[in-house]
């Protein structure tokens, strides 16, 4: 939602958004589930390799933040709350799950493979072998490598999402690096 100043639009922060929708403006809340449903969406389908379950973790998010928005005691933790609470999603996703799951390498854009069809094929093959080596990552490991590399969230930005210090987040992500580090080791 923009505001208009003298003819010029102005871009709305989160806390202002959040205090709008909790008075009952739904056109503020559509504008945070807009920017925010990808980067939810994304964090989704990495952790989980499955497109279908993704998207219903994110709707599932985004129904159970309107219902709970009086709920939130910061209006500018938002987006901060928005990422514990699909973190949590998938990992209790993932717990549910008995047999490893088959990892969807859709869960991604495919590259063009019309610019540079044997470029596009590498990138492709990488992005498969990425996801594949994520899915054995331990949940936890994934959502705290996700959060840092793909997403930049802080160590304890991460460390108040997931529900850990940060010398557990940093642990994590440094046993997450070397176990991708060396599966990905045919790729260089």
């Amino acid at each position: 939602m923009t505001g208009t100043d003298a003819g010029v639009e102005v871009e709305l922060d989160d806390a202002t958004l959040v205090s709008r929708a909790r008075d009952g403006d739904i056109r503020s809340y559509e504008q945070l589930v807009l920017r925010y449903q990808g980067a939810m969406f994304r964090l989704s389908a990495k952790m989980l390799a499955d497109r279908a379950e993704a998207e219903d973790v994110v709707q599932d998010v985004f129904l159970t933040a309107w219902r709970r928005l009086g709920q939130l005691q910061d209006e500018s933790a938002f987006a901060a709350w928005l990422y514990r609470t699909t973190t949590n999603r998938c990992l209790n996703v993932l717990r549910k799950r008995q047999p490893a799951a088959e990892v969807d390498p859709d869960t991604t854009a495919s590259p063009r493979r019309d610019l540079h069809p044997e470029h596009a094929t590498q990138v492709h093959g990488q992005l498969e072998a990425l996801t594949a080596a994520l899915q054995r990552l331990t949940p936890e490991q994934r959502a705290c490598w996700l959060l840092r590399e793909v997403h930049g969230r802080s160590y304890e930005e991460i460390g108040e999402i997931v529900g850990a210090n940060v010398t557990a987040v940093r642990g994590r992500i440094a046993r997450a690096r070397l176990q991708l580090a060396e599966e990905m080791k045919p790729w260089r």
